[in-house]
């Protein structure tokens, strides 16, 4: 997969089929729209192309508000496109002065100019340009005048909901995040960086590697105990995680922490990680002794330890 984030360095396509798409999450609806633009481009023989976004838009045009909770990083997303066999993505930096272009000049000084299209593949919601201007309608438009077929795709459902960006950051916020893995269509996770904690973990004989997300404004699940899959230098690794503030010894400060279940947690210190919440566990509570607290622990290891046979 050839990926470009600066126009200047751009080699042209003679033709393409293509999308656009900020692909907030990537989840199953976004997959259905590229699994759609590569199986229409391998018919033609043709390459599949993607122009996206990074920042996200609305970190930008939201400036001075609360930022938009961060579903998936760029690199999460690119490895997304090259699993789904996109053949060329186009990482357009996201800023203030690239807003003011218009749907016209966007479709004219780059897409045409570059990659050429036969088909386009768009979102039933997906808008582009200054003000929105790139609706589904603009393009049936303008692109009917060009010669170029549009197929605008629709909502994807489960059970009678629509799947989308917002659902899901409300599932894993509600602590839902085996159903925002299936909607997603990917275990939902985060890289991070391991910091020094309190070292209460190895006091437990359950030692921890606390840490922090590595991307500003990252969704984070809600308070309680994860099961957990870690990637570590290479190394697959699977424990269980807490996210809250360790209330049986009475402190206050929110803490992350994982416990893998086949390593010492030696030497993961200052290491970059990436964790993946499987399914949540129980919430985090008050115990009245460490002992008690322990035994629980013992439990949900070995509760998390009978889930791994659904997922190593």
């Amino acid at each position: 997969m050839v990926i470009y984030r600066q126009l200047e360095n751009i080699e042209p396509l003679e033709k393409s089929v293509l999308t656009i798409g900020s692909f907030d999450g990537l989840h199953r609806g976004h997959q259905e729209i590229i699994k759609h633009a590569v199986t229409l481009a391998h018919a033609k023989e043709v390459k599949a192309v993607v122009i996206t976004f990074d920042p996200h838009p609305r970190h930008v045009l939201d400036a001075g508000k609360k930022k938009l909770p961060l579903l998936i990083s760029i690199d999460k997303k690119l490895d997304l496109f090259e699993e789904l066999q996109i053949d060329v993505v186009l990482v357009i930096p996201f800023t203030r002065e690239f807003s003011r272009v218009t749907a016209v000049e966007f479709m004219e000084e780059i897409v045409l100019k570059y990659f050429h299209p036969t088909d386009i593949i768009i979102g039933y919601d997906h808008h582009f340009g200054y003000r929105r201007g790139g609706s589904p309608d603009f393009l049936k438009q303008y692109c009917s005048e060009k010669g170029i077929k549009v197929e605008v795709i629709g909502p994807v459902a489960d059970k009678g909901s629509i799947l989308s960006s917002t659902r899901i950051r409300e599932l894993i916020a509600d602590g839902y995040v085996r159903r925002a893995n299936f909607e997603l269509g990917w275990v939902y996770g985060f890289r991070a960086k391991v910091v020094h904690g309190a070292g209460r973990g190895r006091n437990l004989k359950f030692p921890t590697a606390n840490f922090v997300p590595v991307e500003k404004n990252q969704l984070l699940p809600r308070e309680g105990v994860y099961f957990t899959r870690g990637r570590v230098v290479g190394q697959q690794l699977y424990g269980m995680c807490n996210l809250g503030v360790r209330p049986t010894f009475g402190e206050k400060d929110f803490v992350m922490e994982v416990h893998f279940f086949d390593s010492d947690m030696n030497d993961l210190y200052n290491q970059e990680i990436t964790i993946e919440f499987l399914e949540r566990i129980r919430d985090e509570k008050k115990f009245a002794s460490q002992e008690e607290l322990i035994k629980q622990l013992k439990k949900d290891k070995q509760y998390c330890l009978k889930l791994l046979t659904k997922y190593a």
